[in-house]
């Protein structure tokens, strides 16, 4: 009688228990609802601006380790403002991101505006903005007589892309338009060309002046700081080929990385490559690290040139920029090669156009025309005075190797 008893409460307790555990899972599954969190105010706030856009952008296609998105633009012509002081007053960037590569890049910052931290979305999460050339006749009224427009100081403007995006070309068809406007483009691919003609039509009214960026001759370091970008030879002659086109075209040797390409022997070589390319001017300027390009410099550093980690640890360790006394020696060795070779310089990096009548202390003409901006080639000196400059270069380079003109 008593098991009789035992048995019915055991199945009552058994079916309480059921009872009780549908019901827990009837709740459990009530707060797992994803329209119902159970925590609302931890979930991710709706995304608004431009992470909104880049969210919403549409692929158009895929290269190598590379996706490409259509991004809604709002405008095209950006407000610049420098810590380095650089006095165009305009920006226009045809693309966010820039499949180059290039270890050092300081642009990588504008991909966070995107909600994107991690650095290598730069150059694998590229957007091209749509309707640019309407955007920039549109809003062109804005630039002020005597204000700059650079383009490419973010991204390059000729990265593979724009072959078949063509969003450069379009925008310098509208510029081509107007005139009385002061233009500086800044490019490392030889795509340039495609557009001689219409750069052309862009001078015949405006100022114009081209800025080919070339930071090492030598193929195999340029390969690993710049892996998708176009070789140092290859873009040497697209600076002979824009001369050759009455263009207004120089060479950028910057960024200057310090134990690789900061000597007396590797400036001189790429000043007398510049002259050989008939550019216009030649700059060099010094390596500066910000906060998103840092670590993967650095990384590169690592892992190809170990022995100078401690060294860039010194430099970089708590500050983005050169020392004032690296910056003056820097310039000094510029000022020693270009006066040796002949060749005009600018006193920064910045896409300007006036800097030329503004260092020789000349009248800026209304519109000039192009070619005839720089004064006859200064003659090549002596062979002796060629030897005594290379004897001084290995001398001040800590690199024999490159002192020889590796």
């Amino acid at each position: 009688m008593q098991l009789a008893v035992d048995g019915e409460a055991e199945q009552a307790h058994t079916c309480a228990m059921s009872e009780q555990k549908a019901k827990t899972e009837m709740e459990l599954r009530a707060i797992w609802e994803p329209e119902k969190p159970l925590f609302p105010i931890l979930q991710p706030a709706p995304r608004k601006g431009l992470p909104r856009l880049a969210a919403e952008a549409e692929p158009v296609g895929e290269g190598h380790e590379v996706r490409f998105h259509a991004l809604q633009a709002r405008s095209i012509l950006n407000r610049s403002i420098s810590k380095r002081r650089l006095r165009f007053a305009w920006s226009v960037n045809p693309y966010r991101g820039c499949e180059f590569a290039c270890r050092y890049c300081y642009a990588r910052y504008t991909h966070e505006y995107l909600e994107m931290r991690d650095p290598a979305q730069f150059e694998r999460e590229i957007y091209v903005k749509q309707q640019a050339a309407w955007l920039l006749r549109r809003d062109l009224h804005q630039v002020k007589a005597g204000e700059e427009i650079a383009i490419g100081t973010a991204t390059d403007p000729y990265q593979p892309m724009e072959r078949r995006m063509g969003v450069t070309r379009s925008l310098l068809e509208v510029l081509a338009e107007h005139r009385g406007y002061e233009i500086g483009i800044v490019t490392k691919s030889s795509l340039i060309t495609r557009d001689i003609d219409v750069l052309q039509e862009v001078s015949r009214h405006n100022r114009l002046v081209l800025h080919v960026t070339i930071t090492t001759p030598e193929v195999h370091l340029a390969r690993i700081l710049e892996p998708r970008a176009p070789r140092p030879d290859i873009r040497f002659e697209t600076v002979r080929r824009l001369r050759q086109a009455g263009l207004m075209a120089g060479i950028l040797n910057s960024p200057l990385l310090p134990g690789l390409t900061d000597n007396a022997a590797a400036l001189h070589r790429m000043a007398l490559l510049a002259k050989q390319a008939d550019a216009s001017f030649f700059v060099a300027q010094p390596l500066f690290l910000k906060p998103c390009s840092k670590a993967t410099f650095l990384a590169f550093i690592e892992e190809h040139f170990p022995a100078l980690r401690a060294e860039y640890a010194r430099r970089f360790d708590t500050t983005e920029f050169a020392t004032k006394a690296y910056r003056e020696r820097m310039q000094a060795l510029v000022r020693a090669v270009t006066e040796r070779h002949g060749l005009q310089t600018r006193r920064t990096d910045a896409l300007l156009t006036r800097t030329h009548w503004a260092a020789n202390g000349e009248r800026k003409p209304e519109l000039p025309v192009q070619g005839d901006l720089f004064p006859v080639p200064v003659p090549r000196p002596s062979a002796e005075a060629d030897r005594t400059l290379a004897k001084k270069s290995v001398m001040m380079t800590g690199h024999p190797r490159l002192a020889r003109g590796a």
